[in-house]
């Protein structure tokens, strides 16, 4: 994990982002001690998901419980109160 000095992250942060985006891990640092760390995400294809779930057998409860799940989510973007 690479170590990072705050006044530098913020000096170059698009690319610390970009670094993060290839797989690398920053610790942020202030006076020498690490204050933050940012790593890239998990990013899960919905593909693979469903796959997964098609190809698994579930109980019944499970499949209505998937089911409701899906059916609460929303999917549109939040509006900001002045919008």
């Amino acid at each position: 994990m690479r170590r990072v000095d705050a006044t530098e992250a913020s000096r170059s942060f698009s690319a610390l982002l970009d670094d993060v985006e290839r797989g690398e891990t920053v610790a942020i640092t202030r006076e020498g001690r690490r204050v933050a760390v940012i790593e890239p995400i998990n990013a899960v294809n919905a593909a693979e998901v469903i796959a997964l779930l098609v190809g698994s057998r579930c109980d019944d409860g499970f499949a209505a419980d998937a089911s409701l799940s899906r059916d609460a989510m929303t999917l549109e973007t939040p509006r900001w109160p002045d919008d």
